[in-house]
């Protein structure tokens, strides 16, 4: 495993960039902690796979330098960083077996024979092929032959880092629970440096111990799926974490209260008085229908189960509240009311620091 340092690090794919809009991946320096499980999440486009591809070798950043425990890889080839990356299409080998498949990595670096068999029976059952060891790849269906591809990936024990990109693409629903809750027990049994690229927030909040969101080039927060919830850093980690996403209020600030549309909200701390476009962030689970509150008009009621999504106009925006199951919605219900300690300040789309409280 290593530690790997990300420092000036940013790329464009254009020969002669101007300025920053002209970067696919804007100017980034963090510390990927030795042993942990990282998730690159944001939507297509975003940088996400750049990165990762940078990471590995396959693409060289036009500027800044990358670290493997403190050595210089930036213009190493992929061979040289001792890593294993697995794609979001299967790359396997189709006249081999799967067995033969599975045992490549560790043949191809002189392993002992019986370490190899015994691997590659570990791995076999922890993606669930045991019984089709002996096939040839070529005639197994896409998630079968993606399921080979994540095992090669995980076969070695001695690499530097897991390379995810977007791996379960082609699996079916059941078996990516299954897939993800395997990686995880991979991962807290041998504790390789892992780095998952998704889309999907699911995967990322399952699957990681550091959730890193990307937009539009930029890593816009680091953190753990509690603290991308209850802290979004940016008004689109905050829009992409959680289902449905945080409300987003055009409000004015001053210290503990709030004002949107001339209507005052107590704020649960102190936030100064932040200039720009400032606005109020809260999550749809922490706003209340009732008789008191802000006046509000219930669009439609969306019942998915577990709780009702309730999709309502306030001041001519629509917001969207979460409502236990159990709870009926009512004609009396014509107002709705935040709580103070969960709303967020952001100004410019970042978030603002309560007065003396750092990053709380």
């Amino acid at each position: 495993m290593a530690r790997i340092t990300l420092e000036n690090l940013a790329h464009s794919y254009l020969p002669n960039p101007q300025g920053e809009e002209d970067f696919a991946l804007k100017e980034l320096n963090h510390d990927w902690i030795d042993g942990e499980a990282y998730a690159l999440l944001g939507a297509s486009g975003c940088g996400k796979s750049t990165l990762l591809n940078i990471i590995s070798g396959l693409l060289e950043p036009s500027q800044g330098r990358i670290l493997f425990d403190g050595q210089d890889v930036t213009h190493a080839p992929t061979a040289e960083r001792n890593i294993a990356q697995v794609f979001q299409f299967p790359v396997v080998y189709d006249t081999m077996t799967v067995r033969e498949n599975l045992a490549f990595p560790l043949k191809n670096r002189g392993e002992d024979a019986s370490y190899v068999a015994r691997r590659v029976q570990e791995i076999a059952r922890m993606i669930g092929m045991e019984d089709v060891l002996d096939r040839r790849a070529r005639g197994l269906t896409a998630d079968a032959k993606q399921k080979i591809s994540l095992g090669r990936g995980m076969v070695r024990e001695d690499v530097n880092a897991l390379l995810f990109d977007e791996p379960l693409t082609v699996i079916d629903p059941h078996m990516k629970w299954e897939l993800r809750t395997q990686l995880k027990s991979l991962h807290h049994e041998f504790g390789h440096t892992m780095i998952y690229v998704t889309h999907d927030q699911t995967e990322a909040l399952t699957f990681a111990d550091k959730v890193v969101v990307m937009y539009d080039g930029r890593v816009v927060q680091i953190g753990t799926p509690e603290e991308l919830f209850e802290r979004p850093a940016h008004t689109f980690v905050g829009y992409f974490i959680g289902s449905p996403g945080m409300n987003v209020l055009p409000a004015t600030v001053t210290g503990h209260r709030a004002t949107l549309a001339g209507h005052e909200v107590a704020l649960g701390r102190d936030f100064g008085r932040p200039e720009g476009n400032v606005a109020l962030g809260v999550r749809p689970e922490y706003l209340r229908l009732g008789a008191e509150g802000l006046p509000v008009t219930v669009k439609r009621v969306e019942d998915v189960g577990r709780h009702k999504i309730v999709r309502a106009e306030l001041f001519g925006q629509e917001i969207s509240v979460i409502a236990a199951e159990d709870e009926e919605i009512g004609a009396d219900q014509t107002r709705v009311s935040f709580d103070p300690a969960r709303i967020n300040v952001y100004a410019n789309d970042w978030r603002v620091t309560p007065q003396g409280q750092g990053g709380a």
